[in-house]
Formats: C-alpha cells, sequence, structure tokens
C-alpha cells in the first residue's frame, strides 16, 4: 500500500510555537508506524516562504524577504529535527522547482477551461499606493463580527474577500483603502459543487475525517461554493503564467496548497524514484493541519486535484481543534505563545511529544499549562513506564550480572501484547492518536502492578525459576513497549533498542535476540516541580514585554 502523509507548511515569518506542533505531530506519528509496518510511505511538507506575512515581517525589520525566509526556514528544519519529524523531504515554496510545478498546475488548469480571467473591484490603498492583498486589509467579519483578515476569520472560519470585511482599513497605514477595477484569474470552484458534496458524504460515511472537518466542509456546501480568485498584485511569489500576465502571482489558493505536490517531485527527483506511486487513486493520502487549514485540504485542493485528473485525492483529513495556553488563547502578536526553539533548550523532545499527543486537541480544543506539563511527565512518562523500565533492568543488572532471563514469556503477557499491537495499530490508522497512547499506558499500569505482585526481590531467594520467570516477561514488555512507542516517543523507544537486541524489526511482537544487557539509564528524567512557576513567570514577562 501507498501511504501519503502531507504536513501543513507553517509560514516562515516566525518561530514555531506549540500551536504549530500540536497540529503537524499526527503526520510523524503516522509516517513511523506505517513505516514499520513495512509500507511505502512518503511523508512531505516545507516552509512557506511567500506570501504577505513574510512581507509585512521583511518591512518591519527592514531587510530582504529572502533573509526572513532563510532565517525561518533554517530555524524550522533544526526545530523538527530535534522533535524527531522523519519528513522524507521537506521543501520550501521559494525554490525554483515548486515555481515550475505550481505553473504547470495553473497553466493545466488555465488551458482546461478550470481557471479564467476578469474584471473585479480590488482594495486598494491610496496613502501606500497599492493593491492590498488579503492579509494587509483587517477589519471586522461580516458573519460573526469579530476583528478578522480579509481572506479567513479566525473567529468562525468564514472565508472571506476583502471588500467583504466591515469598517475595513489598511494593515500598515490604518487608513480605509478604496476600491480600484484589476484584472485577475479565477478558480472555477463552483462547478466542482457537486463532485464536493459527494466525495464529502463518502468521507463521512466511512468516518475518514475528523468531525470539524466535515462539519465545516458540509457548511461550506450548503452555503453554496463561489469561483475563488487565484491571482494577487504582490511583489514576492510564483508568476502567473500567461502572457501579458507575468508581474502578477499565483494566490495561496493554488500556490501553497500545490507544494504538496512540488514535494512529492522534488523527493522523486532527488532519489530517482516516481513521484505517480503516491497519488494513483489507490494511495491512502494523509493530510495533517490545524483547523483554520480545513477549507484548504478538503474543498480547494481536492477540487484542483479533480480538475487535473487522476491524482490521488485527500482519504484522511487530520484536523485539530485549537490548542490554548494557559486558559488563553494562542496570541504570536501579543507574545503569549511557548516557542519551540526556547522549549527545546530545556526539555527532552518526548516528553513534548507525549504531552502534545495525550493531550491533543483531536475533537475539542485542548489546554497546555506548564503545571500538566510537568506533571504529567513526572508521572507518567517518569513515574509509570520509567520506573518500569528502571526497576526491572536495574534489578537484572545488579541480581543477574546483566543477563537476561531466557525463559519463555508466559502466554497470558504474550497474548496481551499481541492483542496491544492490532488494538493500536488500528487506532492509529483511524487518526486516534491519543486513545493509542492511552492503551499503551494503560499496558504499562498493568505492567507496573504485574512486577509487584510477583514479587522477584522476594522470590530470587524463595523461588528463583519465578523470579526468572518474572523478569523474562518484564523484558519481553520493555521491548515492545519501546517498539510500540516508536511512533510516539522515538528517542526512548531508541535507548530501549540500545539497551536489549531484539529479534527483528517491524509492528510485530518481538522477542529478546541477545542475554546481554547494556542498559544505560535511566529512560526519563525528574522535572523539578519549581519549574512550573519559573515557566508561567517566563511566559506572563514575555507577553508584559511584547505590550
Amino acid at each position: 500500500m501507498s501511504i501519503f502523509i502531507g504536513g501543513a507548511w507553517v509560514y516562515a515569518n516566525g518561530s514555531l510555537h506549540l500551536g504549530h506542533i500540536s497540529s503537524l505531530l499526527s503526520g510523524d506519528i503516522l509516517a513511523r508506524y506505517y513505516r514499520s509496518k513495512g509500507e511505502d510511505v512518503l511523508y512531505v511538507s516545507g516552509s512557506d516562504c511567500n506570501g504577505t506575512p513574510i512581507t509585512v515581517r521583511a518591512k518591519q525589520e527592514g531587510v530582504s524577504v529572502t533573509e526572513i525566509a532563510d532565517r525561518y526556514h533554517d530555524e524550522f528544519v533544526a526545530c523538527y529535527s530535534s522533535l524527531g519529524f522523519s519528513y522524507d523531504v521537506y521543501a520550501r515554496t521559494d525554490h525554483s522547482q515548486h515555481h515550475e510545478v505550481v505553473q504547470d498546475i495553473f497553466a493545466e488548469l488555465y488551458s482546461k477551461g478550470f481557471i479564467y480571467k476578469k474584471e473585479v473591484e480590488q482594495a486598494y490603498c491610496e496613502t501606500c499606493d497599492q493593491f492590498l492583498p488579503d492579509r494587509y486589509v483587517e477589519g471586522t467579519c461580516p458573519v460573526c463580527h469579530g476583528p478578522s483578515r480579509g481572506d479567513q476569520c479566525d473567529h468562525c472560519s468564514t472565508i472571506l474577500e476583502p471588500l467583504d470585511l466591515l469598517e475595513p482599513r489598511c494593515k500598515h497605514c490604518l487608513n480605509e483603502p478604496s476600491t480600484r477595477s484589476t484584472e485577475h484569474f479565477y478558480f472555477s470552484l463552483s462547478s466542482f459543487q457537486k463532485f464536493l458534496e459527494k466525495y464529502t458524504e463518502n468521507a463521512d460515511r466511512q468516518s475518514l475525517w475528523r468531525e470539524n472537518a466535515i462539519s465545516l466542509t458540509k457548511r461550506y456546501l450548503q452555503e453554496g461554493l463561489h469561483d475563488r480568485a487565484v491571482s494577487r498584485d504582490l511583489s514576492t511569489g510564483v508568476n502567473i503564467p500567461i502572457l501579458g500576465y507575468e508581474e502578477k502571482k499565483v494566490y495561496v489558493w493554488i500556490e501553497a496548497i500545490s507544494g504538496y505536490y512540488s514535494a512529492s517531485r522534488l523527493w522523486a527527483q532527488s532519489v530517482g524514484a516516481d513521484e505517480a506511486t503516491f497519488w494513483s487513486n489507490t494511495t491512502r493520502a494523509y493530510y495533517v493541519h490545524g483547523k483554520d487549514n480545513i477549507p484548504f485540504h478538503s474543498i480547494i485542493w481536492p477540487a484542483i486535484l479533480e480538475a487535473l485528473g487522476d491524482k490521488a485525492l485527500p482519504t484522511h483529513i487530520v484536523s485539530n481543534e485549537y490548542l490554548t495556553l494557559e486558559k488563553r488563547k494562542l496570541s504570536t502578536s501579543r507574545n503569549w505563545a511557548v516557542w519551540l526553539p526556547d522549549m527545546l533548550e530545556r526539555y527532552e523532545p518526548d516528553s513534548i511529544r507525549y504531552f502534545l499527543t495525550i493531550n491533543a486537541p483531536e475533537n475539542r480544543d485542548a489546554d497546555f499549562s506548564w503545571k500538566e506539563f510537568i506533571y504529567s511527565h513526572n508521572a507518567e512518562l517518569l513515574g509509570a513506564y520509567g520506573n518500569f523500565v528502571n526497576r526491572t533492568l536495574k534489578f537484572i543488572e545488579k541480581s543477574f550480572d546483566h543477563s537476561i532471563p531466557n525463559d519463555n514469556i508466559s502466554s497470558e503477557i504474550e497474548e496481551r501484547i499481541s492483542n496491544l499491537y492490532a488494538e493500536v495499530g488500528q487506532l492509529i490508522e483511524d487518526t486516534n492518536f491519543k486513545q493509542a497512547l492511552e492503551l499503551i499506558f494503560e499496558a504499562i499500569r498493568f505492567s507496573n502492578k504485574y512486577f509487584d505482585q510477583t514479587q522477584p526481590w522476594n522470590t530470587i531467594k524463595e523461588n528463583p525459576a519465578e523470579c526468572r520467570q518474572t523478569l523474562a516477561d518484564c523484558t519481553f514488555l520493555i521491548v515492545n513497549f519501546g517498539n510500540v512507542l516508536r511512533p510516539f516517543l522515538p528517542f526512548s523507544s531508541q535507548k530501549i533498542r540500545d539497551a536489549i537486541e531484539v529479534d527483528k524489526e517491524g509492528w510485530e511482537v518481538l522477542k529478546v535476540k541477545s542475554s546481554i544487557l547494556q542498559y544505560d539509564g535511566p529512560l526519563f528524567s525528574r522535572i523539578d516541580t519549581r519549574q512550573i512557576d519559573d515557566e508561567r513567570e517566563r511566559l506572563f514577562q514575555h507577553a508584559i514585554e511584547a505590550k
């Protein structure tokens, strides 16, 4: 089976924060899981280096757009690597290869009649003497009456045009824009209404998408789809590949979302393969992103792929709800965020991965608090999992001189682990990552009770055979916990692999191959709870400085 996994592309105009990682981590879990099953996997993403947000940042700092894009792209690569994200290719939208692919897609859609020219009124700032990109126009959403940008309302998720806004103003000079006539290209999204209704209904019937993706997409479809402008008067980006219109740029509706395809082609060129393997109708395609990106992946991208013909549509929409911070909405402008480069300096990547999975906003908003993060690490990673590994392996080191007992594994223990693989695997494939991790830790808690009940510290004197059985069973549990947790906690899982040699690779029950234990523990270290107050003070201080 071919598995395509696309992680959303983050604008390279600022550091990554926990909200980004919370919505993207599922992609790496999927990729690691399917690779362990032996499936053919392509996991791609990249930095969005075009568009208004980066231009705004460059103007604020008085530097070039390229300097901003390079700075944050490099930072993203370092952060994803530190967190263990296993992308097959991590690209960027200002790469010439991406520009070529986007232009090819645009030209094909134009030749097929799915893109057409239209004279329209566009927001124009007399003070700044320029047409305003959507994100340069701010105002009030006409639907929910909350503060909004000219492309999409972050509060009610309504897709907007700048002229739809109430009380519009230019982001830079704050003056109200006028309107001027200009010619732009439009994508005939409305012609895909019936196709998308059937497509969404099928996904709903098979429970392939998250509920928020189903409900939001159905809302857009019920309101009726409208053709969308796919060109803009911008200074940077992909040039329109139509003679006489080269100064206009391909807008984000097509340009950024096409990164999934351009990245897959970049991968194919680098390894001498054919990207078509991952774009056939038999491909299982997962798209991983946050709630605000749903319409791009459930409406616009499927319509483009259908227009192109013979391309794998998204089968699974993995769209998280929002992550709040200390019960407040994340705000990068107010510096109310936990920035990833900063967090990685003080905390282990598996601690971050664990908490953002067990506390993931899969079906409703979730909150990150420093208290819960640190207590969760100490109680679950250290107190349950780390404790079970440490007490078992230290006992073997001390009482058996690093020699792992090779007794046959108890049938009850082996059956439990076999069932765990099947149940966790199905939950991962169904994108229920939180539930899968909870199931593993339920088995870990059972293992701690088993160790307590069998009392090897007593049986080593009274019944050595029973003691050996306990330790053989517990070592078997440890290597399989390490294996089933590899998609979630790759770093600690590797420590277990380094300590205990196993008989094979793959998503299946493992056996201990060598009796020699080489444990360099502990698996996890305690986090001082005094850091809770330190971190909260740091968070509030940064927010105050941002005012």
